[in-house]
């Protein structure tokens, strides 16, 4: 039941990003995508915080932290870019924020190219 519900979350996050990418398309700051973001997740009734603070360890000590664009429902991280192309250090960057926080998915999004590029995360 949890995967469906979260398969639905994604879901609806994504379906939030196409219908700014739509309205908007590219060539906007990440700031203007990330605004526009927290009026969609808002108008479907769903629970955000956005630009987290999270701490990150290494061996158990505190090293440093990183701000999340934003946290879904405690179950999503998102992590939005405005790139031409997103690359594979974006990629790695994503993963390694799930492993950080402790979360199982999250979502990389793209508005910088001429179509919206999202990927799926999952925590190994």
């Amino acid at each position: 039941m949890k995967n469906e519900i979260n398969d639905e979350l994604t879901y609806k996050i994504i379906g939030c990003a196409m219908k700014i990418h739509n309205t908007l398309g590219n060539g906007f700051q990440e700031v203007i995508y990330q605004r526009c973001l927290a009026i969609e997740l808002e108008k479907q009734g769903l629970g955000f915080a956005r630009e987290v603070e999270m701490p990150i360890f290494y061996e158990e000590i505190q090293v440093g932290s990183r701000r999340a664009d934003f946290v879904v429902e405690n179950q999503v991280i998102v992590e939005l870019k405005a790139i031409i192309k997103l690359e594979d250090v974006h990629l790695a960057q994503g993963l390694n924020y799930l492993k950080a926080y402790k979360m199982d998915k999250g979502l990389l999004i793209n508005f910088g190219s001429t179509s919206l590029e999202v990927k799926r995360l999952f925590r190994k």
